[in-house]
């Protein structure tokens, strides 16, 4: 496959990223085209048991890209999640619910983004009458990205339209919801096996405060207790991570909780504690800030970040 159209989304790839570059291969795929899915890393536990319940084979990782090659860039528009060379290649589209970020291209192309939770539920739209004919093991992709990315609906992002489409899928499929949520929040708590620094880089974006360069690493859990138990790990990889990293000023890790639904936040020197104070209003006098109903980062974490 050559030739084949290579279709990945986001480094740090979570359910969403990884599982819509399946889907919307297979579309393009199913349309007369040739595409190929990839990865930009490892996929979270949560990808993997989704991966393995559906049946579906675990993308490639894109080792290097070409000017010759044409790609479709899922889930994100943003160039510092992407290959450093991405905008000197044949970028056919770009489908995503973030807000733009400043992707350069070399020619036009087809841009489609709606404010909505999940990019899967952005391609069901897409797809038209040919979402019908979607095979049950990317059916079951497309409903886990949006259970996924809303948490069970839980998140503020959450659009009516993503509830309407996740529960037709569900029913479709005979999935009950709650348990199979349930059962996909669990696979994405366990972090027994990851290295304080992977938890860092396990879901992390890159954000400018400022003028500070930051890492935003959001950790989903319904087990934030085993995670908040390893903070002087995580703060000491931190240190790690910003001599590796020269680029990178500090980094905001939250760890959030998905039934409590608040997120718990570190802050371990004055730099944080000056941006989750003025941010969010909280009391940064302690090792760690709780923010009662702070799920999303994109919609509650991002947007209000400042010193």
């Amino acid at each position: 496959m050559a030739d084949a159209i290579k279709v990945f989304g986001h480094k740090s790839p979570d359910t969403d990223t990884t599982c819509s570059a399946i889907i919307w291969a297979w579309y393009l795929n199913s349309s007369g085209k040739t595409a190929k899915p990839y990865m930009l890393g490892e996929p979270n536990k949560e990808t993997s048991f989704v991966l393995q319940r559906w049946g579906v084979p675990r993308p490639e990782l894109l080792e290097s890209l070409a000017e010759s090659d044409s790609v479709v860039i899922v889930d994100t528009n943003n160039p510092q999640e992407l290959p450093e060379n991405v905008g000197e290649t044949n970028i056919i589209a770009i489908i995503d619910h973030h807000k733009l970020s400043g992707l350069s291209t070399k020619a036009p192309l087809e841009i489609t983004m709606k404010p909505l939770a999940c990019t899967a539920t952005l391609m069901y739209d897409m797809m038209g009458a040919q979402a019908g004919t979607m095979p049950k093991e990317i059916a079951g992709l497309l409903l886990s990205c949006i259970l996924s990315d809303t948490l069970e609906f839980r998140s503020p992002t959450t659009t009516a339209h993503d509830k309407e489409v996740g529960e037709k899928i569900a029913g479709q499929l005979g999935i009950d919801i709650p348990s199979y949520s349930k059962e996909m929040f669990a696979a994405k708590s366990d972090v027994s096996d990851y290295t304080d620094l992977g938890l860092i880089h396990l879901d992390s974006k890159q954000f400018e405060v400022a003028g500070h360069n930051l890492r935003v690493s959001s950790l989903e859990t319904t087990t934030p207790e085993s995670v908040l138990a390893r903070r002087t790990g995580i703060v000491a990889a931190i240190e790690q991570l910003k001599k590796e990293e020269p680029a990178t000023d500090d980094v905001l890790f939250f760890v959030v909780d998905i039934l409590k639904e608040e997120a718990t936040v570190f802050v371990y020197n004055d730099l944080t504690k000056q941006i989750i104070k003025a941010s969010f209003g909280a009391d940064t006098s302690g090792d760690v800030a709780v923010l009662p109903g702070v799920v999303s980062r994109k919609k509650q974490i991002l947007p209000v970040l400042k010193m």
